[in-house]
């Protein structure tokens, strides 16, 4: 048995049966998932980072199949959103748009007591009207914890008579602790994580909806992706549907069109 060592430092067991899983959700061909496992099995050692075997993997399958390696690598994609957390408060915003709502980005609201910037505000007339704190991480291993939720609820609780709000919500682009999660559901907090609530979780969300960032694009340098990100370009589907929109990068003819192939083989 081979030990890895996971992003927080905890040690655990190579799994195959979880490698198998991760490809499969990532659309790798079935053709192709031997190969992919026997590659990343072939440079395992004793205590090797789990960063290191999605390298491994990264690097077979931008060889074999380009397109797929952009969707394998969404975790650190949307951690790629930063290093501020405004790209990450205009996806989320996204993520509920397509759910329905409609939203706001970092308002400024004065409460009962104090003032506070909310990261988005979604409504659904005359359904629902949700405070929602997005909050994140650009680290690996990086666990949102309790004091979290507690800020939450207090800036829930001084803003919800006056605006109307229904509930607060918390959006995290890594996992919760299991103290955070569960003061979160004992005062009502609705919660989303990385891999929280089943069937509903981030990972979940973007794959339903084709909802993968702009910073998964490789045929973008990280500046480039920076200007989409500062015009609020962060999905790589307003590029599929807009081709115009990369405008705003000033390129060439042939690099406008290799991007915008990129794309469209993401989005499909």
């Amino acid at each position: 048995m081979t030990n890895v060592i996971k992003a927080n430092g905890d040690k655990e067991v190579f799994s195959e049966d979880k490698l198998r899983y991760s490809i499969k959700r990532a659309g790798i061909p079935q053709g192709l998932e031997e190969k992919v496992i026997s590659h990343v099995k072939s440079k395992l050692y004793e205590g090797i980072p789990t960063k290191e075997v999605y390298k491994h993997l990264a690097e077979f399958l931008g060889k074999e199949v380009p397109h797929v390696r952009a969707r394998y690598g969404l975790k650190q994609a949307i951690m790629g959103l930063g290093p501020t957390g405004y790209p990450f408060e205009d996806y989320v915003a996204e993520i509920l748009k397509a759910k329905g709502y409609i939203t706001q980005v970092r308002s400024v609201l004065t409460g009962k007591c104090v003032s506070h910037e909310i990261d988005v505000i979604a409504q659904k007339q005359g359904i629902e009207k949700l405070m929602v704190e997005a909050k994140f991480h650009n680290a690996s291993g990086t666990r949102t914890d309790v004091h979290v939720s507690l800020y939450t609820k207090a800036r829930f609780d001084d803003l919800k008579e006056k605006y109307k709000f229904d509930r607060a919500w918390l959006f995290t682009n890594t996992k919760i602790t299991s103290d955070a999660l569960t003061y979160a559901l004992c005062v009502n907090i609705g919660v989303v994580s990385w891999s929280y609530p089943e069937n509903e979780s981030l990972r979940d969300l973007v794959e339903e909806k084709k909802l993968y960032p702009i910073t998964m694009l490789f045929s973008l340098s990280q500046s480039q992706k920076q200007i989409l990100l500062n015009s609020h370009i962060v999905l790589v589907k307003d590029i599929c549907k807009n081709k115009d929109a990369l405008d705003v990068l000033g390129l060439g003819k042939d690099k406008k069109n290799s991007a915008f192939k990129e794309a469209e083989l993401v989005c499909v």
